[in-house]
């Protein structure tokens, strides 16, 4: 980066900074995932000058060649790596494909069920406070007192309410879902089926977590989870929703663009291009099958120190810990594994009784760790890392007073940087890190 640091010295030693941070850590938000260099030069490449305005064949700008030859690489690679006969390369991230789908077949106020965000969904798929809550009427399922998603219930509320889609998919949700029994659901009421799989692409491309191909009518993912790639989205309509609506395709395209979106990021569909010829290659299953393995034994060993395990474990790639039993407050645990160097995020549990702000649990995961070639000696360590840390600070007790509450969280932010305990974690940390460098 010799022309960035000649430049912006500013930028590039924040872009220093960052990269230090991340190597020194352990990356563990179940979101975050880490590509490959040919990846990032894709993105970085000349396609970043470009506008491309419509579709490959059908640009309204001249110069589209290669453009659309890179767009329809994205398109092949995906149909052929998912098995799908339709795919579109160019929404911007999983919130704006979404969106696209909604407004593709839905009108104002139509009916869409999806799994509640407090319960593990996510913001897209019905939340009072985003766009899918506001200009359509949400008909959120939960989970059941294991932390399961209980699909008689599922099949209850939408014989009631008969929706227009039924979401499968989630956020924060640690288990294998039933694609065959949403669809059979879904039929049964005559809803579109959207499985949301941004969290779980890579582990369904690795066939460590069963495919909605056969049972979804339309499949959306992001492309830079367990997939590896860009940040980025992609949806996908498979065979049978072509059977129920032959212009499920069009009718998407236009929702895209000209509908919500002006012209496609080309150095973001020839990243997706690259990481979708990466996760085509036998290394990549190995890779998720040990995403999957490492996940399996953080649970086993966490729940060895008695940390409350949403669902009782994990069958994919995260984990969702309720952190009541141990008086501790999500958002305290995650600034304390910060400190030591083990990066999660605070989230809500079902029923939780918290804030979300200020949420009862946390949720880690395994993509990027497992990306930096850790195995499951390192989960073993980690574990036992974590639980020295939630230990160092259960004696803080969090105030139900929201005034009490920001007093608390000032104190506690100015001390907790200085916690010995944690610091020595931390080095400790740098030093595993270091055996397992950023490639």
């Amino acid at each position: 980066m010799s022309n960035l640091k000649k430049t912006d010295p500013q930028v590039y030693n924040l872009i220093k900074e960052e990269e230090k941070r991340v190597s020194d850590t352990l990356e563990m938000i179940p979101s975050n995932n880490f590509q490959s260099k040919a990846v990032l030069e894709a993105l970085g490449s000349i396609y970043n000058y470009k506008y491309s305005e419509g579709y490959p064949k059908k640009r309204y700008y001249q110069g589209q060649k290669f453009a659309d030859d890179v767009e329809i690489l994205a398109q092949e690679r995906a149909k052929k790596l998912f098995g799908v006969p339709y795919v579109n390369v160019q929404p911007y991230s999983g919130s704006p494909a979404n969106s696209a789908i909604y407004f593709a077949l839905l009108e104002p106020k139509d009916k869409i069920m999806g799994l509640s965000l407090a319960f593990g969904g996510h913001l897209t798929h019905g939340s009072p406070v985003s766009f899918s809550g506001k200009y359509f009427t949400i008909i959120p399922y939960k989970l059941d007192v294991r932390g399961i998603i209980d699909y008689d219930e599922v099949e209850r509320l939408a014989i009631v309410e008969k929706p227009k889609i039924i979401i499968c998919g989630a956020t924060a949700y640690p288990r294998i879902i039933d694609f065959k029994r949403f669809g059979e659901i879904a039929d049964k009421v005559g809803a579109y089926l959207l499985a949301d799989i941004s969290h779980i692409a890579g582990l369904i491309v690795a066939e460590v977590h069963p495919s909605p191909v056969s049972y979804a009518d339309i499949i959306m993912t992001t492309t830079h989870k367990t997939l590896r790639g860009p940040r980025g989205a992609m949806i996908m309509v498979t065979e049978k929703g072509l059977k129920k609506d032959p212009e499920l395709g069009i009718k998407i395209d236009k929702a895209v663009f000209p509908g919500l979106q002006g012209g496609p990021h080309d150095n973001q569909t020839a990243a997706i291009a690259v990481a979708l010829k990466e996760a085509s290659i036998a290394s990549f299953k190995t890779y998720g099958q040990q995403i999957v393995k490492n996940a399996k034994v953080l649970a086993e060993e966490l729940t060895k120190y008695g940390l409350n395990l949403i669902s009782g474990g994990t069958d994919n790639h995260l984990l969702l810990i309720d952190l009541t039993n141990k008086k501790v407050n999500g958002a305290v645990a995650a600034l304390a594994l910060e400190i030591a160097g083990i990066i999660v995020n605070k989230n809500a549990v079902p029923e939780d009784l918290l804030p979300p702000f200020y949420p009862s649990g946390i949720r880690l995961g395994t993509p990027a760790i497992t990306t930096r070639g850790m195995k499951e000696r390192e989960m073993i360590k980690i574990a036992q890392w974590m639980n020295e840390v939630i230990n160092e600070i259960s004696n803080e007790n969090f105030p139900k007073d929201r005034e009490q509450r920001k007093e608390f969280w000032k104190k506690f932010k100015q001390e907790i940087v200085a916690n010995k305990k944690l610091l020595k974690i931390s080095e400790e940390v740098k030093k595993l890190c270091l055996k397992f460098p950023l490639s």
